[in-house]
């Protein structure tokens, strides 16, 4: 059980389902941003770290995506990455 590959998985298979069906706007809650123990700051980077890596990977192809925060806490997480 690795939660860190999870999550990346999860971030991964999502944008590869909106491609798949020519969806191009996505919003993620703060996924696993201290749920179950997570770190909040380490769920935040690989959210975004794995989300810039998939647009990257697949420049032609556009999309918007929106990450939402559910508090402060989270919220300053993020504008930290």
């Amino acid at each position: 059980e690795n939660p860190e590959q999870d999550l990346i998985n999860c971030y991964r298979n999502s944008l590869d389902l909106a491609k798949e069906f020519d969806i191009h706007s996505i919003d993620f809650p703060a996924i696993s941003c201290g749920a179950y123990g997570y770190p909040i700051n380490d769920a935040a980077k690989v959210a975004y770290k794995t989300i810039s890596e998939w647009i990257e990977a697949n420049e032609s192809y556009p999309i918007n995506v929106t990450l939402s925060c559910f508090n402060e806490e989270v919220y300053e997480s993020y504008l930290n990455i």
